[in-house]
């Protein structure tokens, strides 16, 4: 037979398969592929040296599809159930976030405390040091007395609430 020059739709209708499987079937073969004037491509072949033998309608195909539409049903199911999953590990996460916020704050809290029980102990280990003096004279002992109580005062009561 002579070498003719078809379009794919027109192979695929000589072969009868479709022109995509025509396209597909020209590409395998390594087949002179131009375009026409209207810009289709044209296909140069001889029918005669192609043994192409279409598949039958297969069966599989109505089999396949039930048994996918069957899988993706199961896969459905499976994403709902693992989006209820999702949701009760963001509440819990939610949750934690909340009380890791809440010891966050009575952790600064614990630090500020701490801070000024620490000052208050500088202040009176450096009246103790001093000796009770305060602008370079001796006050009566009653006066000493009573502004180390008031910084022992201090430091327990700064202690008792960092201890909290």
């Amino acid at each position: 037979m002579p070498i003719e020059a078809l379009t794919y739709a027109a192979l695929g209708a000589r072969l009868n398969i479709s022109p995509k499987a025509a396209r597909s079937l020209a590409k395998r073969l390594h087949l002179p592929c131009s375009l026409s004037v209207d810009g289709k491509a044209l296909v140069s072949v001889d029918l005669a040296e192609i043994r192409h033998r279409p598949r039958p309608p297969s069966l599989r195909r109505a089999h396949d599809t039930t048994l996918l539409t069957a899988k993706i049903a199961a896969l459905e199911v499976e994403v709902a159930r693992l989006q209820a999953l999702a949701a009760g590990h963001r509440a819990d996460f939610e949750h934690e976030r909340e009380r890791a916020d809440r010891l966050l704050v009575e952790l600064m809290q614990a630090n500020a405390e701490t801070m000024a029980a620490r000052e208050a102990l500088a202040r009176l280990e450096a009246s103790v040091r001093s000796g009770g003096r305060t602008n370079g004279s001796v006050d009566g002992q009653g006066h000493v007395a009573r502004r180390l109580g008031h910084l022992a005062a201090d430091l327990v009561a700064g202690d008792r609430k960092a201890s909290r």
